[in-house]
């Protein structure tokens, strides 16, 4: 593809470029005071909400139009260039008509074909930054393919944001951010900016600071953080919203690496890694869960923790199983007899209680 820069005048193009402001625009002072408060800090891009597709009915979703005049006093008072989501041919308009300086389209819009090409075809002609978010499921395809289509209606100020990807589980993140795909992606485009939205991963506050860190050490272009002056107070996601401060404190703290081939390969393979020792712990924390309902039920029926028969189907059914993925059976059997011994522990605390 040939790209062009997203950078506008007056941003420097050193890492992380960064966006940041409310998820929502809920009423006019809230915007302005968290511009405000973000501009102060030296932020150069301001994002918000306005029209917000919810996964229910009944959730706060959005202002809409009438919140576009506060992005504009946002650019008035502040200087700070404005973004915000559109999800169609009409949301495009109203946004280019009231001045907004850059577009991005959220993670439902991008899994659906139908609706990026309604929006690439309102764009055609049109010389306006687009950040494509991933599609909710990990579909690198079809995350192409919505950079493609805005791609083929003409424009060349293209960015992806990598924002996770949905699970049923969110215990340890709201949205996995299974870095292997945003990867692959800057394997196949190589030129294509690459911004990492670390509130949408985490879905809480306290993991955003270690997500941008890795976003960073991963080679990102930028960070786009929900920043509200007053998180609690928040009309939708509250738990992953920051403040300026914290924004501030956030970025100050961020080790910036610079780029090596051989480090970058090594810092890849890393995070994949840490990725899949995270998922082997969540899957034991939800063994251990099973086995602390197992010893409920043999106390309700007075049954004997320990049935060595079962036991050793367990240990010997692994071991085999292990072999056909390339595991060492004697390998599988000890780990299998740590769990083993971890869950007898858990299931005699239940019993003694």
């Amino acid at each position: 593809m040939d790209l062009e820069s997203i950078i506008l005048p007056g941003i420097a193009p050193a890492r992380p470029v960064v966006i940041a402001g409310p998820c929502s625009a809920e009423t006019e002072e809230q915007v302005l005071a968290t511009a405000r408060d973000v501009a102060a800090r030296g932020i150069k891009i301001f994002r918000s909400g306005v029209w917000k597709p919810r996964t229910k009915p009944g959730g706060f979703e959005g202002i809409g139009t009438a919140a576009l005049d506060w992005l504009k006093r946002v650019k008035q008072e502040t200087g700070m260039y404005v973004t915000t989501e559109v999800a169609n041919r009409e949301h495009v308009s109203e946004a280019l008509e009231a001045g907004i300086d850059i577009l991005w389209l959220g993670a439902r819009t991008t899994v659906n074909p139908f609706a990026v090409q309604e929006i690439a075809d309102a764009l055609r002609g049109v010389d306006v930054p687009v950040l494509v978010k991933n599609p909710i499921n990990p579909d690198l395809e079809l995350w192409i393919g919505a950079i493609e289509r805005i791609y083929g209606a003409g424009l060349r100020r293209i960015a992806a944001i990598h924002r996770g990807f949905s699970s049923y589980d969110r215990r340890t993140y709201r949205n996995p951010p299974m870095w292997h795909i945003p990867i692959e992606l800057r394997r196949r485009i190589p030129n294509l900016p690459m911004f990492c939205d670390p509130s949408h991963i985490a879905g809480k506050q306290s993991r955003i600071a270690s997500l941008s860190q890795q976003a960073m050490d991963l080679q990102f272009d930028g960070l786009v953080v929900e920043t509200h002056a007053h998180p609690e107070d928040a009309w939708s996601d509250s738990s992953q919203q920051i403040t300026p401060e914290a924004l501030e404190h956030l970025l100050r703290r961020l080790i910036i690496r610079s780029a090596n081939r051989p480090s970058q390969r090594l810092l890849e393979l890393r995070y994949r890694m840490d990725q899949i020792d995270e998922g082997i712990l969540d899957l034991l924390a939800r063994r251990m869960q099973l086995s602390d309902e197992l010893g409920e039920y043999k106390k309700a029926y007075d049954m004997p923790i320990l049935q060595t028969t079962r036991y050793s189907e367990i240990i010997e059914r692994c071991a085999e199983f292990g072999v056909t993925l390339d595991l060492d059976p004697e390998f599988v059997r000890k780990m299998m007899k740590d769990i083993h011994e971890e869950s007898i522990r858990r299931q005699m605390d239940v019993m003694d209680q």
